[in-house]
């Protein structure tokens, strides 16, 4: 039985990464021919960093049921922790390491691990990239990035801008794009199977569920709009609020919903250790990072007030449980995603789940996936106004679920293992 080690975020951490590499697991697992190991980050970033990224309000068993076994072995901080990795690594001797590749801070651990891994195995090592050019696109990101991603025998993208960033970043390299993994002895060409994001199918609707009896218990009108997850300045709640207020100057039978923990408020400011990584933080990204990409004084939930929609808006402003996230998408007309720049989204394929259309800015990814007046409209970036018209089209002139539907239709996990199983 072939065996695959799924490297990255662990089920007990919060985000989109961990839902991620769980549901490639699962996915793994489900076929049978396969035996599965997650090996996850005990720490997954600078212990310097002030945020609490371990989900403790999700009760739900996400393995439940499957054969997948989990070991918490990488600490960022701690070296030591990362030639153990490689030791249990090497000991569990997997066909295929598929790293999760998604901020080039992780590039120092990643290349360092992969470097080991391929002096002291024949493993393949598979980076399967969210993100190739961060959005700061620092010397030091590109640095980190590079020698972690320098050490991969192959690539996964989700989108063909990622595999172009890839190129770029390589422009001495060769690549050659494959839909459906292919064992290679090419030593001078390098495999990029671009496929895309699945659809989440561990969030789904709830039969039972009373649609109509939770609108009116959370006070939302006839059509409602959600941004859900981490709030970052780059998914541009602060357009989707601006946006909602033209809207809701025009009409009267609108909900805004913003559901999502504030990334960068989730520990106690009264607690000295909180205030020194804040400080020791703050300096780092004085150095590191542009100023105007600076999350510190980004505070849009307070144009809720500024622009007069208090009424008009459910806010839930907390880290959403497991349990809890199929109830914001069935009250939701539309979820809307105005980021600034994108690369493919979770929140946008836990919308497919749910076949709720989708409101996105014509950025990164999106015009591959939404296909404007059938699955959803577009928007132009940094255009309020656009934004108003394509939150007020989906009421005047709403795309059918079904597409929603039909155009995720083959985006599933199953799919999406078999290709990088190269048993499409």
């Amino acid at each position: 039985m072939e065996k695959i080690v799924c490297f990255g975020a662990g089920p007990v951490f919060k985000g989109g990464l961990a839902n991620y590499n769980t549901s490639l697991a699962k996915a793994l697992d489900k076929r049978g021919d396969v035996e599965v190991h997650i090996v996850s980050w005990t720490q997954q970033y600078p212990s310097i960093i002030p945020r609490d990224f371990i989900d403790r309000k999700s009760k739900a068993d996400l393995l439940e049921g499957t054969s997948i076994k989990v070991h918490y072995v990488t600490n960022y901080n701690n070296p030591l922790s990362w030639r153990k990795t490689v030791g249990l690594i090497r000991q569990l001797n997997p066909s295929k390491v598929i790293f999760q590749w998604s901020i080039a801070i992780q590039g120092l651990p990643l290349g360092r691990i992969a470097r080991m891994l391929k002096n002291y195995s024949e493993t393949e090592l598979v980076f399967d990239l969210h993100f190739v050019i961060q959005k700061e696109n620092s010397k030091t990101d590109r640095l980190f990035t590079k020698y972690a991603l320098s050490a991969a025998d192959s690539f996964i993208v989700h989108s063909l801008k990622t595999g172009q960033e890839l190129e770029s970043l390589f422009p001495e390299k060769k690549f050659f794009y494959t839909d459906n993994y292919s064992k290679t002895d090419f030593k001078d060409k390098a495999q990029i199977v671009k496929l895309y994001h699945p659809v989440y199918n561990m969030f789904r609707p709830d039969p039972d569920f009373d649609v109509e009896a939770n609108k009116r218990e959370m006070g939302i009108r006839k059509y409602g709009f959600l941004f859900f997850g981490f709030i970052r300045k780059y998914k541009g709640l602060h357009y989707a609020i601006e946006a909602f207020a033209r809207l809701a100057a025009r009409r009267d039978d609108v909900t805004l919903l913003v559901v999502g923990e504030s990334f960068w408020q989730t520990l106690d400011n009264r607690k000295l250790s909180t205030r020194v990584k804040q400080f020791v933080f703050g300096i780092a990204k004085s150095v590191m990072v542009k100023k105007e990409d600076d999350e510190k004084n980004y505070k849009p939930l307070e144009l809720i007030d500024k622009l007069g929609i208090r009424d008009k808006v459910f806010l839930m402003n907390d880290f959403v449980p497991n349990e809890d996230v199929h109830k914001y998408f069935q009250v939701s007309d539309a979820i809307v995603l105005f980021y600034s720049y994108a690369t493919p989204s979770g929140v946008e394929s836990v919308a497919c789940n749910f076949s709720l259309p989708i409101l996105a800015t014509r950025v990164g990814h999106f015009p591959e996936t939404v296909k404007d007046g059938y699955n959803g409209y577009l928007a132009e970036p940094n255009d309020i106004e656009s934004m108003a018209d394509a939150m007020e089209k989906i009421i005047t002139n709403p795309v059918k679920r079904e597409h929603v539907a039909e155009a995720s239709r083959e985006m599933s996990w199953d799919n999406y293992a078999a290709a990088i199983l190269g048993k499409k």
